[in-house]
């Protein structure tokens, strides 16, 4: 794997700093664009889980620094958090607060993991809402909805979605998201800098069914940073 002098929270914060400009016409003339940012996981939910490292804590960091270089940069930007410490808050929340702010971009971040540890996986990939088209890409959706199973009334918050069974992923197939081009278009920016600006291994824009993603009101992307279950991609994730 190529890594450059930037560690990973500049990586992300350069990929957001080259997109916000092109969606900042998505806000309204004299309303302050809003950005919120969701750090995956949380509190007893650790998420991916590495040699050394916890997927939570990944994702958090890179969270709280992205928003700062944000807020550094950008002053007519607001930055909204889903979680500024290890606590842990269900999906239909993390949307709710995005949907409360009024927000015009919707960034969840996450760290990615593959079962086998004898497999060297590497590289980032973007997600933005729809129906999966690889197997591949249901796992993911699968391991990131599996949290709604430690919520108490997940039954009912999510009229019965089981984030385990194939067949509740079919509702994803009809659904018609109105952001979806802003999405794509902002999911494809952030590749092309993870390749061209930061020389990361490109693991290209994909659907899938994100319930996080689902209930949020604005273009939305899923970022999956890199692999956990890499030694050597967990070692860079940890700086």
């Amino acid at each position: 794997m190529r890594t450059s002098k930037f560690n990973i929270l500049y990586i992300i914060g350069f990929c957001l700093m080259a997109c916000l400009f092109p969606i900042h016409l998505l806000a309204e003339n004299g309303k302050t664009f809003t950005v919120v940012i969701d750090a995956g996981h949380g509190g007893n939910d650790a998420g991916a889980i590495g040699r050394k490292g916890r997927e939570k804590n990944i994702n958090l960091n890179v969270a709280l620094k992205l928003g700062r270089m944000i807020q550094d940069n950008c002053s007519d930007t607001r930055v909204v958090y889903t979680r500024k410490n290890d606590v842990f808050v269900p999906l239909h929340r993390r949307a709710e607060i995005a949907n409360n702010a009024k927000a015009d971009l919707f960034i969840s971040i996450h760290t990615n993991s593959v079962a086998s540890r004898k497999s060297q996986v590497f590289g980032a990939e973007t997600y933005t809402l729809g129906l999966h088209r690889t197997e591949e890409n249901l796992e993911v959706a699968k391991k990131e909805n599996s949290v709604i199973l430690i919520e108490d009334d997940y039954k009912q918050q999510y009229a019965g979605f089981n984030p385990n069974s194939a067949e509740s992923y079919i509702i994803f197939e009809f659904m018609q998201d109105k952001y979806m081009s802003q999405s794509v278009h902002l999911a494809s920016l952030v590749q092309k800098h993870f390749r061209n600006t930061c020389r990361r291994v490109d693991r290209g824009v994909h659907q899938a069914g994100f319930l996080v993603l689902k209930a949020s009101a604005m273009p939305s992307i899923l970022v999956e940073l890199g692999f956990i279950s890499t030694p050597e991609e967990e070692r860079y994730l940890n700086t």
